[in-house]
């Protein structure tokens, strides 16, 4: 007999692999109990029952760390318990290789993580860690990373036993029903049907795998996951006496021969990354088509794309020569062009995603399931995930062409050792500037962001007596020096056209915006705020400039990367608040120039009619105007810590603006001077320095808050105060300019591993390597502490901030 299907539910989840059922569970535990959980055919009859199951813990990215380790928690809690819900968790630890000597400076990065997390991470030698896994040879083998508490899980167990323990919660469960439409109304969700009938609901959670664009089509919304194909074999039985009798075989992964290795009875499952991949169902012209009746389903055995896995998989274990394949596991899973997962709320209100687990899903599905519970109820998953936000993916992936290269490009090189501001190559060039084609005829070198080619720097001679050591100084360049002393001397030229811009406007836009945001925003028109918005956490959700263009209507300019989040952001706070206002991103319709140094006000005025003095054009303002022959609307701002206006005008004068600048004689400068400048500065990025999980008092940013009025996120914020700060935002100078901290690296304090680096860099001004990290309130400046940077821990200093003019004389001369 079929499952029965309620015709109500509150919330309604679509799949029955280990994401729905873990979002289920979890959703029960929170007390949620109107749960209906829809599955096509059988639980785990998509990616689930065809995954290897591994369970690493351990990323560059804390917060999916954070989630990794609770899902290893989870498993050992459910294996703990015993009976019918034990997952077959299996804590054998991992054992992750460095078979060149640049992985071996990666996996001393990655001690640095662990140390961060809490992590018991080991870095050990190439013989301790054959004796850790007998069958390897130690051939080329430099070092290892072996974490104890790693391990290894029955997908399909897991998978059963949190669909029971929530169906023993509440949880409706109903197999063998297919979604067919999912309803809509004013942009809200309101139902689903499926063939056995209609269900009602507020929310759907889509936990389709590598259905899940097809079932977010149904609702009108793009999920870039692409179904690839990716193969494993289970091999016979090794000789006798091959493993370990009283304990299981570490998992096993060599990156630089692209495998991985785990023990399944007295075989071997061995898998990999070919460098020749092999989408499924998707094309550069058509969306994912997967077939209606694949349900419990493989692919047929490529063996030709996996010989070079085989070839690789037999120098690191040489036993394989001589053992036989069992078989051979082809199944598709579901992968994001950026590698990371697919979660959140959409722009249809009331539809969340959890999707794209890129085949470590099982690793993450645990904490996953909490993440979405917290989404879901609360309406705040609890820790930074924009990188895993659904809305991080603009409109440009909604082209199938776009989506599968990206995907392709990140199965391809999964193995790769990702180093810090490396460029992706795929589907590039797609958003340009107005002044793209004089930046390429001028020498500029591009980097990529949200689709956007923006200048990193222009290709002239620099010193590289400056070049950081270790990762810092992979893709460093020494042109960047010479465009960041222009700024500081003279004046630099900056094109910022792909900063993200967001129009407020409508009857009720001034009261809007005052309730988003924190600062103090009622002002007269011409007035440019920078101000934030915050979470009911008292969090950073939003760090921008608005510029007041009128009585009834605002501009947000945020960074390039971050405008779906915040026109997600002030979409959401619309319906909440039932304000009468009209939100568009209008990015593209206007290009944006930075002219900033001490001589800027000298290049500027002889094209504008304009005064440009202090007095009549004072910092923090807004004048139309023309420049040449082009209206622009100029904006006393800087981002680099100099005298200079930002200049925005309609893309169609957007060269002819960048030609008449650029023919004043001044230095045109990339993205890497920026980040040079503002380190000096102190100015902080979101999604680094601050975060929804940092409030502005912690931050630094007190001064940007208003004191008076009500606004999202104050009660919070108060009841923190009332509390007093436990860590703020810190500004480090490292003893030795040659060693340069990026990001993530951990932050020792007598002894004690009390944070991590936020971002950081080299200052060309101050001659210092600069590093911005989180410590306990109270740390004095002078205070000595140790950055762990490419694994050599460095001495750093506690600095008053900002390093480089702190009184701001430069910005208002």
């Amino acid at each position: 007999m079929p499952d029965v299907l309620p015709g109500r539910a509150r919330i309604v989840i679509i799949g029955g692999g280990v994401g729905g059922a873990s979002v289920a569970y979890h959703l029960a535990e929170r007390g949620e109990r109107d749960v209906l959980l829809i599955e096509r055919s059988e639980l785990t009859s998509g990616s689930t029952f065809h995954s290897a199951g591994l369970v690493g813990q351990l990323r560059s990215d804390p917060a999916l760390t954070r989630m990794n380790v609770y899902s290893a928690e989870l498993y050992r809690k459910l294996e703990a318990a015993g009976g019918e819900h034990a997952p077959g968790w299996v804590e054998s630890g991992s054992l992750r290789l460095a078979s060149s000597p640049e992985r071996l400076e990666e996996i001393r990065r990655q001690a640095g993580w662990a140390a961060r997390s809490g992590l018991p991470l080991e870095l050990i030698s190439a013989d301790a860690a054959e004796e850790l896994f007998p069958l390897m040879s130690t051939d080329g083998v430099l070092g290892a990373a072996y974490t104890p508490t790693d391990g290894h899980v029955d997908p399909s167990r897991l998978c059963y036993a949190l669909a029971a323990l929530a169906r023993g919660n509440g949880v409706t469960i109903a197999q063998r029903t297919r979604v067919i439409e999912i309803n809509t109304e004013k942009g809200q969700v309101s139902g689903v049907r499926t063939d056995r009938g209609d269900v009602e609901c507020e929310i759907v959670v889509d936990c389709g795998g590598m259905f899940a664009a097809e079932i977010g089509r149904l609702a009108g919304v793009r999920i870039p996951v692409v179904p690839m194909s990716h193969q494993y074999v289970v091999t016979a039985p090794l000789p006798a006496g091959s493993m370990p009798a009283d304990r299981p075989l570490p998992s096993l992964r060599d990156p630089d021969l692209l495998v991985y290795y785990r023990q399944e009875v007295d075989g071997l499952v061995m898998g990999g990354y070919e460098r020749q991949s092999a989408p499924w169902t998707a094309t550069p012209h058509s969306y994912d088509a997967v077939p209606a009746d694949f349900n419990g389903k493989l692919l047929s055995p490529d063996w030709d794309r996996f010989s070079e896995i085989i070839d690789n998989a037999q120098v690191r274990v040489p036993v394989l020569a001589d053992t036989g394949i069992v078989t051979m596991i082809n199944g598709p899973e579901a992968f994001t062009p950026d590698n990371e997962f697919c979660l959140g709320e959409t722009d249809v209100a009331g539809f969340f995603v959890a999707a794209g687990f890129c085949a470590h899903g099982i690793a993450g599905a645990g904490g996953i399931g909490r993440v979405m519970a917290d989404w879901i109820i609360d309406g705040d998953p609890g820790m930074d995930l924009w990188h895993m936000d659904v809305r991080r993916f603009g409109r440009h992936y909604r082209s199938p062409g776009y989506t599968l290269a990206r995907t392709v490009e990140n199965y391809e090189s999964y193995y790769d050792i990702r180093y810090p501001a490396a460029e992706r190559a795929a589907g590039r060039p797609l958003r340009t500037s107005p002044a793209y084609a004089w930046h390429a005829a001028h020498g500029a070198v591009f980097g990529e962001k949200a689709g956007w080619e923006r200048v990193n720097h222009y290709a002239e001679a620099g010193s590289e007596d400056l070049r950081p050591r270790g990762w810092a100084g992979r893709h460093w360049s020494p042109c960047v020096e010479p465009e960041h002393r222009a700024v500081r001397e003279a004046a630099g030229l900056f094109d910022e056209s792909s900063f993200a811009k967001i129009s407020i406007s409508g009857p009720d836009a001034a009261a809007f915006c005052a309730h988003v945001f924190a600062g103090r925003v009622d002002r007269a028109p011409g007035a440019v705020v920078y101000t934030q918005a915050l979470n009911d956490r008292g969090g950073i959700e939003m760090d921008v400039t608005l510029t007041r263009l009128a009585e009834d209507e605002f501009l947000v300019v945020t960074g390039t990367a971050f405008g779906t989040h915040d026109l997600g952001w002030l979409r959401r706070q619309a319906r909440l608040t039932g304000a009468a206002v009209r939100l568009a991103d209008v990015t593209g319709a206007e290009a944006c120039f930075g002219l900033w140094g001490p001589q800027a006000r000298d290049l500027l005025a002889p094209l504008t009619p304009a005064s440009l003095a202090n007095g009549d054009f004072p910092f923090g303002t807004m004048r139309e105007t023309t420049v040449g022959d082009i209206p622009v609307r100029a904006v006393r701002v800087t981002f680099v810590g100099e005298l200079g206006w930002e200049l925005y005008c309609s893309t169609e004068y957007g060269a002819a603006l960048w030609r008449t600048l650029a023919g004043t004689g001044v230095r045109p400068c990339g993205y890497r001077a920026i980040e040079s400048l503002r380190l000096e500065k102190g100015y902080r990025v979101w999604g680094a320095d601050i975060t929804p999980e940092t409030t502005p008092d912690e931050a630094g940013l007190a001064f940007a808050v208003r004191r008076e009025g009500e606004f999202a996120g104050r009660t919070a914020l108060l009841a923190a105060r009332e509390r007093g700060p436990e860590r703020s935002l810190r500004c480090l100078v490292l003893d030795d300019p040659r060693a340069v901290a990026l990001g993530g690296e951990p932050v020792r304090l007598a002894r004690e591993v009390v944070g991590q680096v936020t971002s950081g860099g080299y200052g060309y001004t101050v001659a210092r390597s600069i590093a911005y990290a989180y410590l306990p309130a109270g740390t004095p400046d002078g205070a000595e502490l140790f950055v762990q940077v490419d694994g050599a821990w460095e001495r750093a200093t506690v600095a008053a901030s900002p390093l480089y003019d702190p009184t701001g004389e430069r910005i208002r001369a």
